[in-house]
């Protein structure tokens, strides 16, 4: 069955750290050890205790966290989404 995808309108926000756009932030060591997920181009902030932590938002799926250059989605139902500047504009069109 082919579908397509209903039209709908969000806020598209490109990350940018001290925005506070993230819902929270997770240590770096245990994105690393605990997660199933690509790290190597995830935003990575140093505190000034020298911990390194890496900010997500939530949804549905859990914590998704922001990669350099990635995109924060708000529908209108408030549900977060990240997206790649590589398929943002694929996706999404400017109003």
């Amino acid at each position: 069955m082919n579908c397509k995808r209903t039209p709908l309108t969000a806020n598209v926000e490109k990350y940018e750290i001290g925005q506070r756009l993230e819902d929270g932030f997770e240590l770096w060591s245990d994105v690393v050890t605990k997660g199933w997920i690509e790290t190597e181009n995830l935003v990575k902030i140093e505190r000034e205790d020298g911990a390194i932590v890496c900010p997500y938002v939530k949804n549905r799926r859990g914590r998704i966290f922001i990669g350099v250059g990635d995109y924060l989605i708000e529908d209108e139902d408030g549900t977060k989404h990240v997206c790649g500047e590589d398929k943002i504009w694929s996706r999404y069109e400017r109003m």
